[in-house]
């Protein structure tokens, strides 16, 4: 008999969170990679698929094979294809290792690539779109590791000001007084792996209209391997999806060995109907393409009855 061709790789996991997508590819100690196109950003590249190199920013969460054993690829490849040089965006306590592999690559090649490296502590933040930034946060791992928030920043006229016409308003202001707050929303929280704790009941991570976490165990019996490999079990999910306030949790790292119906079913086990409508896992390739089917129907449905109003008018 013939040997049998290569099995195909699987396709990306995606889900569209109105107005941005999520997607990418994470398996449990494989290769964790994820997306958010119009935030022109990835967190973690543990894999370099094609769509990955349109974002010009990569976020490190932490040092393992898993999570950066596509970045050298990624920038090598971003300046092979003109896209211009990467940007890695990564927590300070492994910038000096990150330098470290990416010389090792010049050795190798005899040849530079390009890049712009970004280290950051808790709490500090880098720009990557206007009025965008990127904050970080420490986490729980078996090595130095960290999550980011996405924040809009947005300028808004204090409570107090409202109603002033213009010439008022720009006389306070020339008279010194300030008469605008900062305002941030949190829009994306990547947690990253990590054990539970109380990193991750933090306001911006809280009040994020997505969050994007691991959960790579699911089995009952398998509570303690999570403690000791510090990673996510689903029941720390159940337990922290009430504090949440995100329209999508959606749930990455998950073992190639766990069964996504499976997984779900214990899902739906653990935590409410209204809870469960707010937690996707991305590589739950079945679900998700059925969720955006419904999308485009519902979108089609309301682009029928607009046009349908237009031509009543």
């Amino acid at each position: 008999m013939i040997p049998k061709p290569p099995p195909r790789e699987g396709s990306l996991g995606f889900l569209y969170i109105p107005p941005y997508r999520i997607q990418g590819i994470s398996i449990a100690g494989e290769a964790t990679v994820i997306q958010a196109p119009e935030l022109d950003v990835c967190f973690d590249m543990g894999a370099c698929p094609r769509a990955a190199l349109a974002s010009k920013y990569v976020a490190i969460t932490h040092g393992h094979m898993d999570h950066v054993g596509g970045l050298a690829y990624y920038c090598s490849q971003r300046r092979f294809q003109g896209m211009g040089d990467a940007k890695i965006i990564c927590d300070r306590r492994v910038a000096p290792s990150i330098k470290q592999m990416m010389a090792g690559f010049v050795e190798l090649e005899q040849q530079v690539t390009p890049y712009e490296l970004t280290a950051l502590g808790p709490g500090e933040e880098t720009q990557i779109k206007n009025n965008i930034v990127l904050r970080m946060f420490e986490t729980d791992h078996t090595s130095p590791s960290c999550g980011y928030v996405v924040i809009e920043k947005r300028s808004k006229l204090k409570e107090e000001f409202v109603g002033f016409p213009q010439e008022k308003l720009m006389e306070i202001k020339e008279g010194g007084t300030e008469i605008t707050r900062m305002l941030e929303i949190p829009l994306v929280a990547y947690i990253g792996d990590t054990a539970p704790g109380a990193h991750l009941i933090h306001e911006d991570i809280l009040k994020a209209q997505i969050v994007v976490c691991e959960c790579t165990f699911i089995d009952p019996e398998h509570k303690e391997r999570a403690r000791i490999g510090k990673h996510m079990h689903i029941s720390d999910i159940a337990e922290w999806i009430s504090l949440l306030e995100c329209e999508m949790l959606v749930l990455t790292h998950v073992s190639r060995r766990t069964n996504l119906a499976y997984a779900r079913k214990r899902l739906n086990q653990l935590v409410s109907n209204e809870h469960a409508r707010r937690i996707a896992f991305l590589m739950d390739h079945k679900s998700n393409r059925e969720r955006y089917e419904k999308q485009r129907e519902d979108a089609s449905e309301r682009e029928s009855q607009l046009a349908g109003q237009q031509q009543n008018l």
